[in-house]
């Protein structure tokens, strides 16, 4: 990426954040302040590296630059002390929109100016190659270049390039540290949430990129650890449950096979007692009819003994009075 282009993706990346602060409404302090943090970062570093590289060059360069380089400086001294006092000023501060206004302002104004007047000529006096390494030395100080403004540093080299060294390595500690501060107390907030039962607050870390990067990680590492713990928890219970169940399963199984041998011996009972009592029964019934019929039998028997010794009675009595007839007879 060319010089140019480069400058002008970062004049595309702060209007877009002006537009979104001309749009927040009057109590959307929390997204405001977000906006302007980010503004002072991508103000701060774009300043760094043009007066680090750009306008040193084209001044060296490029004829018919210097007024507005020198003008550019000025402008963006200007800004740099409106940054200054944006940073970490509380949005609530009636004065603080308007700084904004003014800053925007501003920053249009040299945004216009350098676009139309100060890129073409550079464009037209150094060839793609130069562009190219000049794009390429910028890109790499936007690594290192501080993040919040410092209007009271040098803004030429020599001293700019050691300045902006100095602040620089200073803002990205101090972000750092504000990010870990940051980050921390999210992280208490998000344990006393989970203990609580309630929704975790969004994430909106303040201050640069490193700050809220940093912020994030350390929310992050803090809440994996914690999710972590919960799914263990989740773990262990789940294989409470599960043994829980396979218990209730087995003791269910017991209880249901000690119910369907108890129906199964009940029955079993139930049949024996009923083919007992059909035996007996029938024992019974058999044992009757076989003693009536015996009875009867011998009745029968005893009936016709009877009847023959009477008639060998009568047959007798009549033969002895036969006999008695015959001897009386005999006697006369």
């Amino acid at each position: 990426m060319d010089a140019i282009t480069l400058l002008r993706n970062d004049h595309k990346t702060v209007e877009r954040l002006f537009k979104r602060f001309e749009k927040a409404g009057d109590r959307a302090l929390v997204e405001k302040r977000e906006i302007v943090d980010r503004i002072v970062e991508e103000l701060s570093i774009h300043a760094t590296i043009e007066e680090q590289y750009f306008y040193p060059v084209a001044r060296a360069t490029v004829p018919g630059t210097e007024d507005i380089a020198l003008e550019s400086l000025e402008e963006h001294h200007i800004v740099k002390w409106v940054l200054s006092e944006l940073d970490g000023m509380d949005p609530a501060e009636e004065r603080f929109d308007a700084k904004m206004t003014v800053l925007i302002e501003n920053v249009r104004h040299h945004v216009e100016e350098e676009e139309q007047e100060f890129f073409p000529k550079v464009r037209a006096e150094l060839d793609r190659s130069a562009l190219a390494e000049l794009g390429e030395a910028m890109a790499t100080a936007k690594e290192m270049a501080p993040s919040h403004p410092h209007p009271r540093s040098p803004d030429t080299p020599p001293g700019n390039l050691a300045a902006a060294a100095g602040a620089g390595m200073v803002d990205r500690i101090g972000d750092t540290v504000s990010g870990v501060a940051q980050g921390s107390v999210s992280a208490v907030q998000d344990l006393i949430a989970l203990i609580l039962g309630r929704r975790k607050r969004s994430a909106s870390p303040t201050g640069s990129k490193v700050a809220r990067s940093t912020a994030h990680d350390v929310r992050g590492g803090a809440s994996k650890i914690t999710d972590d713990a919960v799914a263990a928890a989740v773990r262990a219970k789940r294989t409470a449950a599960t043994a829980a169940a396979g218990a209730k399963k087995t003791a269910s199984a017991a209880v249901d096979g000690t119910k369907d041998t108890a129906r199964t011996a009940s029955k079993g009972a139930k049949r024996t007692a009923t083919t007992a009592k059909r035996s007996a029964k029938r024992t019974a019934t058999t044992a009757k009819r076989s003693s009536a019929k015996r009875s009867t039998t011998t009745a029968k028997r005893s009936s016709a003994t009877r009847t023959a010794r009477s008639g060998a009675a009568k047959k007798a009595s009549s033969a002895t009075r036969s006999t008695a007839k015959k001897a009386a007879a005999a006697a006369s």
